[in-house]
């Protein structure tokens, strides 16, 4: 009998270890994964986008502006490599592009300018008053800089990482400006899985 209890208590403190390991993300990962908060604006298209529809799909999420110099067009490059190196798979992926400057990314220059990096690419907008709820539930920065030596007129200051939201739309990680396209694949497949 008590080899019986010996198996058992070590059946008990065993099993748990022997689960399925939590995933190695590259990505900064949430602490506590919960559902991404949800909203709907238009796309460069026209057409509405809610979120919460896309469950089923990884959405990677970033907020930006075209006019950007620099931190803007070096997340979508890297975007372009992920979607060529996701092959098949990137069709269960959503990359989801939203101004921090409506004032001048019309529907026509976020269609013109995202096609340079690939036409799949979602670039949204939407009124003042539905663009800041989104910002505030996401807690992004963006600040409007006067540039008056600029031909651009003005920059705008704006937080330069991306989200990651799993197929459940739980939003689970976080890329920083920086990361590999590399390590956004390794991260998107884990979610996939």
């Amino acid at each position: 009998m008590r080899k019986v209890w010996v198996l058992i208590l070590l059946g008990v403190f065993l099993l748990p270890a022997c689960g399925e390991p939590a995933p190695n993300f590259s990505g900064l990962v949430v602490d506590d994964p919960g559902p991404a908060p949800d909203f709907t604006l238009t796309d460069q298209f026209g057409n509405p986008f809610t979120l919460s529809e896309q469950q089923g799909n990884v959405v990677l999420l970033f907020f930006g502006y075209v006019s950007c110099p620099d931190v803007c067009p070096t997340t979508l490059g890297v975007w372009r490599m992920v979607h060529e190196a996701l092959g098949e798979d990137a069709a269960r992926v959503r990359f989801v592009f939203v101004t921090v400057d409506p004032g001048r990314d019309t529907p026509e220059r976020m269609r013109e300018h995202l096609a340079i990096f690939n036409p799949d690419f979602i670039g949204l907008s939407g009124t003042e008053e539905d663009l800041e709820r989104v910002y505030k539930a996401y807690d992004i920065v963006h600040d409007r800089v006067e540039a008056p030596d600029s031909a651009l007129g003005y920059l705008v200051n704006h937080t330069a990482s991306d989200f990651a939201i799993d197929t459940q739309g739980n939003l689970r990680l976080r890329h920083v400006f920086g990361s590999t396209a590399d390590e956004i694949v390794h991260d998107v497949r884990l979610m996939l899985q």
